[in-house]
């Protein structure tokens, strides 16, 4: 825990952590629900398949329209002249009664409308997963800014040692010379460090809409991982079940059979009630007559017989557009096998990669302090040194990095099973914590 305080201390120079409030992984989540525009286009685009749906469903029902005309006319003839005032009033209800077309029509807006809800869930799910390895990112260029410059002091403060045993002839000027190259290179890599820092905060500013300048939280020095108890088998499985791109693209196929048979109705007859109601005194050729009441109930029939060939056109388009969906769907059906056992297998040699790092970092802890005695007994050199040290440091940075790799895989696992939601963001801010 001293260490990664003084990780943290060590970065309060950088302009863009000038914050000392902490936030977490869930506030950022939280953040990026509502600001997010890949989130925000897909919720648009739910509302805009919705009201598509809601349109084709509406051909169905009656269509009733009203209408309306006030003339004034005015007739001459060889024996007088009239001018009158007419009116007409019309009210028209249609219905369907059969219409294929129409009806598989609407079949097809209800199936493009749940693709687009399963598209914006797996929307969502994918922008919580961008956020989580984003905000590991941003750990992951924290700690290695705060390794190269803890190296850096060290490294500058055993220079200092070796020149003043050179001033009394006690050291060569070889290690001198190593060293002052070290801190040269060394001050090089925290140029580059400190703007991997600014990057990777930079990516989590564009998923929440702001700057982000809050120091983040981190994973406990106790926090203590293990495997989740489903075997492999059950989450690819569970992937092909749950997952909502794959949901998607099943309706999409679905939505492409409907068009089919949309398009094939073209061939097929329409049958329609209509009521027609009028009242009106113009008469044939202006000519005045008394009002009349006209009411008129018909039934339509249109039986199609040639259109030029597009009908037949239509259905053989859209057969190959329910191809494409169908091999869209086989591609992504792949993927989420192969994403599923990825993120598993990842998982699993994460954790153990976090037990290795652990006694890795252990030894070169140990390791590090023996030479510094050594050193202390004129048995190594500042160079010996300065390299047990860089390696205690490279072993913490990469037991960090397995931490977060082990985390972001199980996120991932989740996010393709189609089973990640707010309690599993939540269960990964448990392990987070201020410094």
């Amino acid at each position: 825990m001293k260490f990664l305080i003084t990780m943290c201390l060590a970065l309060m120079p950088l302009g863009a952590l000038a914050d000392d409030t902490y936030v977490d992984l869930w506030q950022l989540h939280q953040e990026a629900q509502g600001a997010d525009p890949r989130v925000l286009r897909a919720q648009a685009l739910v509302r805009s398949g919705e009201g598509k749906e809601r349109a084709a469903f509406g051909q169905l029902l009656p269509q009733l329209n009203a209408s309306g005309s006030v003339n004034r006319s005015r007739r001459d003839d060889d024996l007088n002249r009239i001018q009158y005032n007419g009116k007409r009033m019309a009210v028209v209800l249609n219905q369907v009664i059969y219409d294929p077309q129409v009806w598989r029509s609407y079949q097809k807006y209800i199936e493009l409308t749940r693709q687009s809800g399963y598209e914006s869930d797996d929307t969502r799910v994918q922008a919580s997963i961008d956020l989580s390895e984003r905000y590991f990112a941003v750990l992951a260029a924290e700690d290695e800014l705060s390794l190269v410059r803890s190296e850096l002091e060290a490294t500058e403060r055993n220079l200092k040692r070796v020149n003043a045993l050179y001033a009394r002839q006690m050291a060569m000027v070889t290690d001198a010379l190593d060293l002052e190259a070290r801190v040269d290179a060394l001050k090089a890599d925290e140029i580059e460090a400190s703007n991997k820092v600014l990057v990777s905060r930079e990516a989590i500013s564009e998923l929440v809409g702001r700057d982000v300048s809050e120091r983040f939280k981190r994973i406990g020095e106790n926090s203590a991982f293990s495997l989740p108890a489903q075997a492999q088998d059950y989450w690819v499985q569970t992937a092909l079940d749950s997952n909502p791109a794959l949901h998607a693209r099943e309706h999409s196929v679905r939505a492409a059979e409907a068009a089919i048979d949309e398009n094939k109705a073209g061939h097929l007859p329409r049958l329609g009630l209509n009521l027609t109601a009028q009242r009106s005194d113009i008469g044939y050729e202006g000519a005045v007559t008394p009002r009349s009441d006209n009411l008129v109930a018909s039934l339509d029939l249109q039986m199609p017989l040639y259109s030029g060939g597009s009908t037949r056109a239509r259905v053989s388009s859209s057969e190959s557009d329910k191809d494409v969906a169908q091999q869209e769907l086989e591609a992504l059906r792949r993927q989420v096998i192969k994403e599923t056992r990825t993120a598993y297998l990842g998982m699993s040699a994460e954790l153990s990669r976090i037990k290795a790092t652990r006694r890795a970092l252990e030894s070169a802890e140990k390791s590090r302090m023996a030479t510094e005695k050594a050193f202390g007994y004129g048995v190594k050199n500042a160079v010996d040194v300065l390299d047990s040290i860089k390696e205690e440091f490279r072993a913490r940075r990469d037991f960090y990095q397995s931490q977060y790799k082990f985390v972001t895989s199980l996120l991932v696992l989740h996010r393709w099973s189609g089973r990640l939601g707010d309690g599993d963001i939540r269960q990964a801010n448990e392990w987070l914590v201020e410094p």
